[in-house]
């Protein structure tokens, strides 16, 4: 499969850039800075561009198989109105250039998942500390749903710098769960690129967490 990752150069996206590469995937990854990835693997392609290079983007997702957004839409205190944007940008051009399968990696807590967490952890974490990047993910996930993409909303707990060992639990219920869940950045990328054949997981917004 050739997959496109936005968010290449981020510990998320890394990591699910190398485990693609080592599952014999074709990998292109989209990076703002031409020192990431340095010495280059074999089945990496690096394209160096900003989120509203319309150019760059389009050489990024033409003749993909797939697209994955491991992008960070904020801090604490800052958001990043330009992921929003290229978000919005990076949607049309899939469907422009007929490339139909998208995994979005948000947040727990983001849209109807917040129902799953439990009323200290809406307050305290989803309400206060983590108010910004929420808001923005779902504003891309409002983007994401509303395009004729085959799409897949992925929304891990915490992200740790755990090993990846496969051993997670996810779903689309909203029974709550209990206290702060977590889950390895490995772990995540090893679900989105389990997923990505998956046509069960067309239109779907799945939880995870360890």
């Amino acid at each position: 499969m050739k997959i496109t990752v936005f968010g290449a150069s981020g510990k998320t996206g890394s990591l699910l850039v190398n485990q693609a590469l080592e599952a014999g995937h074709e990998v292109r990854a989209y990076v703002r800075n031409s020192l990431a990835f340095r010495g280059g693997k074999a089945g990496l392609e690096v394209i160096v561009g900003q989120l509203d290079d319309k150019g760059k983007l389009r050489e990024a997702i033409h003749g993909a198989d797939a697209c994955v957004s491991a992008l960070a839409v904020g801090t604490l205190t800052k958001s990043y109105p330009e992921v929003v944007k290229g978000i919005d940008t990076i949607v049309e051009i899939m469907e422009e250039e007929k490339v139909p399968r998208f995994v979005y990696m948000s947040s727990l807590g983001v849209g109807e998942s917040r129902a799953k967490m439990p009323q200290p952890i809406r307050f305290l974490i989803l309400d206060l500390f983590l108010r910004v990047p929420i808001a923005q993910h779902l504003k891309n996930e409002e983007t994401i749903k509303r395009s004729k993409l085959n799409w897949t909303i992925v929304q891990p707990g915490g992200l740790t710098d755990g090993i990846k060992t496969g051993k997670y639990k996810s779903g689309t219920d909203l029974e709550k769960i209990k206290g702060n869940a977590s889950v390895s950045r490995a772990n995540v990328a090893n679900f989105i690129l389990e997923q990505l054949p998956s046509e069960e997981s067309f239109g779907k917004s799945i939880w995870l967490h360890e």
